[in-house]
């Protein structure tokens, strides 16, 4: 019963989101490093810190003003929500592997021996 209660929400959060994605991307691509650090749980698999969380939440406040459905971010208990927005923001359709980070040598290009 409380699960299908969190999907409900979910879904209702997801159709919100969507109707304005593209204003928020546009405006989150204005604030520098945001969407890296948004993403950052999804692409390294590392949690983000209280720091990053503030820095998150002040981020999202400033958004909310462009899409006024993120406000939500800023009421009590909202940052819970946040991984439930980089899903929905994520362009990729998978999620990276550990390896795959930005350190990981690439196998489409060659590399030049010396």
């Amino acid at each position: 019963m409380v699960r299908s209660g969190i999907n409900v929400i979910q879904h209702q959060f997801h159709r919100m989101v969507a109707n304005h994605k593209a204003l928020l991307l546009h405006e989150a691509e204005k604030i520098t490093g945001f969407m890296r650090l948004l993403m950052k749980p999804r692409n390294t698999q590392a949690k983000w810190t209280k720091e990053e969380r503030k820095l998150l939440k002040m981020h999202l406040k400033h958004l909310s003003y462009y899409v006024p459905a993120l406000v939500i971010f800023v009421m009590p208990f909202g940052s819970l929500l946040i991984p439930l927005l980089a899903e929905i923001l994520d362009r990729r359709k998978a999620l990276r592997r550990p390896g795959d980070g930005l350190g990981a040598p690439r196998s489409d290009t060659a590399t030049l021996e010396p």
